[in-house]
């Protein structure tokens, strides 16, 4: 993990963000000019996917997983001054910010809605229905429980953050795990691959961070 200094204000984090899926999307048109060169994956030199797609049905799913792990590591970094979970939030901003806007520009490339019609999960070969509380999708925190971070402050902010990012990892990882066995297009057996591996070491990173805090999982 790349250790970032931390950024002191919400909108220098807002346009670190934002700079981040500027690049991404420069990354996903600089596939389409120069697949050889910029897409050792070959994202743009296969067949597009179809819509009902593993492929298609992962890159939805998990552009929507991430944005909310980007938005609860925003919500953290206002609440403590921990240098470490400062670090490991944007840590997450960076990465997954990065990734979602992969995935949202292949969907574009591929000439496929970014939003599917149907429930979430249906590529995975069962579906999960949204509940009333807010959580979309399995490992999603609750209205409730962004609430309670929002609320929370240094190291009760901490705890409640490290928990739930490691139930929302761990989700992450499953869904990464699915599409990297299934899934048709190198661009996401690669990425999917990549981030159960990223997620995992962030479970082991958090369940050490809570045991500092003499916190449990």
């Amino acid at each position: 993990m790349t250790a970032l200094a931390p950024v002191r204000s919400t909108r220098r984090l807002v346009l670190a963000g934002a700079s981040v899926l500027l690049v991404a999307l420069g990354l996903v048109a600089l596939m389409v000019v120069r697949p050889s060169a910029a897409s050792p994956s070959g994202a743009s030199s296969q067949s597009a996917p179809a819509e009902d797609s593993v492929d298609a049905g992962f890159a939805r799913d998990m552009a929507i997983h991430h944005q909310q792990a980007v938005e609860m590591s925003f919500i953290v970094r206002d609440r403590t001054d921990d240098e470490d979970v400062r670090r490991l939030a944007y840590d997450i901003i960076n990465t997954q910010a990065n990734q979602r806007g992969m995935m949202l520009g292949w969907l574009e490339m591929w000439g496929l809605p970014k939003s599917a019609a149907g429930p979430p999960m249906k590529w995975m070969g069962h579906t999960f229905t949204p509940t009333d509380d807010g959580s979309l999708m399995p490992g999603m925190a609750t209205d409730a429980e962004r609430a309670a971070l929002t609320a929370a402050k240094d190291e009760k902010a901490e705890v409640l953050f490290l928990r739930l990012m490691t139930v929302h990892h761990r989700a992450g990882a499953d869904m990464a795990q699915a599409a990297a066995g299934a899934a048709k297009t190198d661009a996401i057996r690669n990425l999917a691959e990549g981030m159960v591996r990223g997620q995992q070491s962030e479970i082991g990173l958090m369940a050490d961070m809570l045991k500092d805090r003499g916190a449990k999982p």
